[in-house]
């Protein structure tokens, strides 16, 4: 009896998040949606608040109070590099829209490496990188650093007509293959990532730190 209920309820949901990907729907919504990927505001000290938080300003704590506790935070490092730390959401919920969500903090390399040193053990990920996992005093302390990106990946598939739509013409496009395009939007501090056969990845930082952003994508631009 429950899951002939469960299911109607499931399916609406995923309805809900196909239509408010599509352009022309958020108006005729009865009440105003907040925390959509693309309500993104600009200040004027160069910062930028999406999903509820204040890229380079809000912490990983603030995030943890907005999107729940089910946070794990760890340094994650590829070979031969120092690494982050980062906070991952396996399910994060934006207005209504879901997605895996990846909060990156603003820390120094020597704490980084610091924190390295004290982990309480580390294994590989299934992206052949190494993730330490933090003491309890470090993740204490990492809670209180602030967010320097967020990347989001919706569940619901976004398109470019639907992209263009929502967040308007982009300041550069980087083809990196065939199926890989990102769409640059330095005013924002975004670069949004269409796969025609993958996940589509939005990846945020404050517009004043846009470039760190950009180079990465520009090692990846294909000459054709």
């Amino acid at each position: 009896m429950k899951k002939s209920i469960l299911i109607p309820l499931l399916l609406a949901a995923v309805v809900m998040a196909a239509m408010l990907l599509r352009p022309g729907n958020q108006e005729h919504q009865a009440q105003p949606v907040s925390g959509l990927p693309w309500q993104i505001e600009t200040l004027p000290d160069g910062n930028s608040q999406v999903f509820g938080l204040t890229l380079s300003r809000s912490t990983l704590d603030d995030a943890r109070k907005y999107f729940g506790p089910d946070m794990e935070v760890a340094v994650i490092a590829q070979r031969g590099e120092t690494g982050t730390l980062e906070a991952y959401y396996s399910r994060v919920t934006t207005g209504v829209l879901t997605g895996k969500m990846i909060l990156v903090g603003e820390l120094g390399k020597e704490t980084v490496e610091r924190m390295r040193e004290h982990a309480v053990k580390s294994k590989i990920t299934e992206n052949n990188a190494r993730k330490f996992t933090l003491s309890q005093e470090d993740l204490a302390l990492a809670y209180n650093v602030p967010v320097a990106s967020i990347t989001f990946i919706p569940t619901a598939n976004l398109d470019e007509e639907t992209a263009l739509a929502r967040f308007g013409r982009p300041g550069e496009r980087i083809r990196a293959s065939e199926q890989v395009e990102h769409l640059l939007y330095p005013e924002k501090g975004l670069a949004l990532t269409l796969d025609s056969k993958g996940k589509e990845l939005l990846q945020y930082v404050a517009p004043r730190h846009f470039a760190r952003l950009r180079e990465p994508l520009l090692s990846q631009q294909t000459t054709h």
